[in-house]
């Protein structure tokens, strides 16, 4: 198979004997684009088809690749869901200049995301600015960017959604890095408007998590729930150790369960950056990631 061959060669019903899931096991799985990188949109689409995942979380830079419009035509084609569009994001510099580039950006992402027919737009806040040290400030400025960007995402019918960053992406990429600060922040605003990512990646240490989703729930916050689990040592440092569902530390089943409780009921999206799976045959990790959903999720 190839990114010009169409399409994997799947046979669902070969594929979910082999995983042991029904398609009621799969009901609310997602995958998202990164996790399997190597495969083309089409491939994604009819390889997540094939098996009967539902949902696919979308990138905006491959989708861009592709044609915005023609990538919104293949998802209803093949009858997918689109959980999730990231990113947007990166509002903490204060140069005048970046701020008005980074809020324009950020509206045409709210655009494609209206496309695409997602209702939900992953946000990263952004990293301290080259000098600066006052994180508050920076956080700050996320909020501003949100009261500015949320009327605009609501006429289109898109939710904003903070995703907390483990905290070793405070300095260069995520100034909001625990599920509380992330609250702090949404709920300054209706909650159909901006919610919150629970990142199991992200939040699996913090002892607080299990209030601050309950939290969550109770202010209908929950926009996206996502997957991934914590190796140790991590194979490719933070950003691309991201590990395969059971393979690692995290209580993948307790987070889901709590989701759950806090009336949460949407996708459950399974996103791994790891070049190891990048490197194996699109088809078979999917396949693994249903198996392993079903073992180590549900």
């Amino acid at each position: 198979m190839t990114a010009d061959s169409g399409s994997p060669d799947l046979r669902t019903g070969d594929l979910v004997d082999a995983v042991g899931a029904t398609a009621g096991d799969l009901a609310r799985l997602s995958i998202n684009q990164e996790t399997v990188k190597q495969w083309s949109l089409p491939e994604l689409a009819a390889g997540c088809a094939g098996l009967g995942v539902p949902g696919v979380g979308l990138w905006r830079a491959p989708v861009q690749e592709y044609g915005v419009e023609r990538a919104a035509r293949l998802m209803r084609e093949t009858g997918l869901q689109v959980t999730s569009l990231c990113r947007g994001g990166f509002f903490t510099a204060s140069d005048p200049g970046a701020r008005r580039t980074a809020m324009d950006d950020n509206r045409a992402a709210i655009d494609e995301a209206a496309v695409l027919e997602t209702g939900t737009l992953v946000l990263v806040s952004g990293g301290l600015p080259s000098g600066e040290r006052d994180i508050a400030a920076a956080r700050e400025r996320v909020a501003d960017a949100l009261a500015e960007l949320a009327p605009y995402a609501a006429e289109r019918s898109v939710r904003l959604a903070i995703e907390p960053l483990h905290p070793m992406y405070a300095s260069d990429r995520c100034v909001v890095s625990t599920l509380g600060q992330a609250l702090d922040i949404a709920e300054r605003f209706p909650a159909d408007r901006v919610g919150v990512v629970v990142d199991t990646y992200h939040l699996w240490w913090d002892d607080r998590v299990p209030a601050q989703i309950a939290r969550a729930g109770a202010g209908g916050r929950i926009a996206a729930f996502q997957l991934a689990d914590w190796v140790t040592p991590l194979p490719e440092g933070v950003l691309l150790g991201r590990g395969q569902l059971g393979d690692g530390c995290v209580d993948l089943r307790g987070f889901r369960e709590q989701v759950d409780a806090a009336g949460y009921s949407g996708a459950v999206e399974v996103e791994i950056f790891n070049p190891a799976l990048w490197a194996r045959d699109g088809a078979e990790v999917v396949a693994e990631i249903a198996r392993r959903y079903r073992e180590h999720v549900l």
